[in-house]
């Protein structure tokens, strides 16, 4: 898949725009309504398999399954103002949850299975859901994070005393004639509401608008395509690949188990499948694996990754084992939706490429003046969408999303000649050592040239002399065999300015430290690095 998306830049005012928006569906439908009824079209088709789980499910299975948690709801008497919750991995009825979910224009606030209770309590607190489905491994802390206020716990898997199991759901009737809600507010009522990154802090609750924005980018999916992801619906990629396999009656494989790079392996080949979304940390996990080298991935035709950065020889690596070119970078944010997808990664690599459809960028700099071609700034992005917000959190709102309507994303990149959106760091990662300024991936891209490499995660350790020292953490390839001290002496030896040498050390680890959505952590993985150097900060 090689083709160049267009673009026009208003030299003037220095904003690119992406291609006008496609609509293949009436304005007006809702995700539920549009997914209720492209369901019904092709009844017999395979939706859904658990390998995991040894679970198959048909179109027409998974949509009466939806219907049925739908009537479930309605019983209960949730309406289009509530809140559901879901906590919980890829499982069988996860996806009959959401759907039914769409059906009743009720907005799901989706949280990690990794979040402690402490932060289930806050996070749920924001919302307060009346109904929340959960794994029974999770049971516990979820019913003591939400003991202060009346919700109903239902249990995916595992099924604990005290708990409603989701089989129990699945036998209630369906009422007589059965349809999806019109919505309230429109296409601008929230779907999801999903959770910001949190590696700065408590992730936010991100509301997510009824959009169109999240399936019209996709329209190369057919019903002979087979989708997977890892990331679970806390996360927009594990929403969008929901989202997606209903519109377009894909195949979906889903699993429950943690990310295994072989067993990845065997079941791309096992199940043929299309199209794959993927974190950059799994796209190093699985060039380092040992079975890849092996590996038949030809049926992919379309293998996107993005949250995060990843060296050119990791992605050199998977697009020659891919055999063409159907490596995709893409960009964007959760509170943004998508930004831009880089369709040619052969001519362009290590760029996020060309902006998607209906979205706006500019560049700023330090004083907020707008730059042009080929000036780093921070990118902001509009996508003409409306947006309500972090729940109930105007001030951050305020804080992401200007007057004009642009978000300020904190990231730092600039847009070549030919319009192509290059990333550079994050904006909040920059470092000071003895007053010079400097970013971590400076430092990381080279060592991500040294041999014997496969992933790298470089942080400031601070020293009251000097300010923050360039400290280094490295997985080595499988096989490779370096040390520390190599690694700090490459750098020296590639560097030539000496406030980005490796002052604050290096180590070799078994693997980064990652976020609940699979990016590297950069935070944790400091904290790893200082923990076992035994420094304290």
């Amino acid at each position: 898949m090689t083709f160049k998306p267009e673009y026009t830049y208003d030299a003037d005012n220095k904003i690119w725009s992406g291609p006008q928006p496609i609509y293949l569906f009436a304005a007006d439908l809702s995700v539920g309504e549009i997914i209720y009824h492209e369901m019904r079209r092709h009844p017999k088709l395979i939706a859904q398999i658990s390998p995991t789980e040894n679970t198959i499910l048909t179109r027409e299975e998974l949509h009466l399954n939806s219907v049925r948690v739908a009537s479930y709801m309605r019983q209960l008497g949730l309406v289009q103002t509530d809140i559901v919750g879901i906590i919980g991995r890829n499982t069988t009825h996860m996806c009959a949850v959401v759907y039914g979910c769409f059906f009743n224009g009720i907005a799901f606030h989706s949280l990690n299975i990794s979040y402690e209770q402490e932060n289930i309590e806050k996070l749920f607190n924001i919302t307060k859901p009346r109904l929340i489905f959960c794994d029974g491994d999770e049971y516990d802390k979820v019913k003591s994070a939400t003991a202060t206020w009346n919700v109903r716990i239902v249990t995916m898997r595992n099924h604990q005393s005290g708990a409603i199991s989701i089989e129990e759901i699945l036998k209630t009737p369906i009422e007589p004639n059965f349809e999806p809600v019109r919505l309230e507010q429109g296409n601008d009522q929230t779907l999801a509401i999903l959770c910001s990154s949190g590696t700065t802090g408590l992730p936010k609750a991100v509301t997510i608008p009824n959009s169109s924005q999240y399936y019209n980018y996709y329209t190369k999916l057919t019903t002979d395509d087979v989708q997977f992801t890892q990331s679970t619906l806390d996360w927009a990629s594990g929403l969008i690949t929901t989202i997606l396999s209903g519109v377009y009656s894909t195949t979906r494989i889903i699993v429950d188990t943690p990310f295994d790079p072989a067993y990845f392996l065997r079941i791309v080949e096992k199940y043929k499948i299309t199209w794959v979304v993927q974190t950059p940390s799994h796209l190093a996990m699985i060039t380092n694996c040992s079975e890849f080298p092996a590996a038949n991935l030809q049926s992919i035709q379309c293998y996107l990754y993005g949250g995060g950065g990843c060296s050119i020889q990791v992605q050199h690596c998977m697009r020659n084992q891919l055999g063409r070119n159907c490596l995709h970078l893409g960009y964007g944010c959760t509170e943004a939706g998508s930004v831009a997808v880089n369709w040619n990664f052969d001519e362009k690599p290590n760029s996020c490429g060309r902006l998607t459809h209906g979205i706006k960028v500019k560049i700023l700099d330090e004083q907020g003046e707008v730059l042009g071609p080929n000036q780093m700034g921070e990118i902001c992005a509009n996508n003409g969408q409306y947006w309500a917000g972090y729940y109930n959190n105007p001030e951050e709102s305020r804080n992401i999303r200007d007057a004009d309507l642009w978000f300020h994303t904190g990231d730092l990149g600039y847009i070549d000649d030919d319009g192509f959106l290059f990333i550079v760091e994050r904006k909040k990662d920059m470092l000071k050592y003895q007053n010079i300024m400097y970013y971590p991936h400076e430092i990381e891209e080279v060592i991500n040239q040294m041999p014997g490499v496969s992933e790298v995660c470089v942080f400031g350790v601070w020293n009251q002399l000097c300010g923050d020292e360039a400290a280094a953490a490295v997985v080595k390839k499988h096989g490779a065999d370096i040390t520390a001290e190599d690694v700090e002496k490459y750098v020296k030896e590639h560097i030539s300015a000496t406030y980005k040498h490796l002052h604050g050390g290096a180590m070799i680890m078994d693997e980064l430290q990652h976020s609940a959505n699979g990016k590297t952590n950069r935070i944790a993985t400091k904290a790893y690095f200082l923990k076992i150097k035994g420094i304290k900060e």
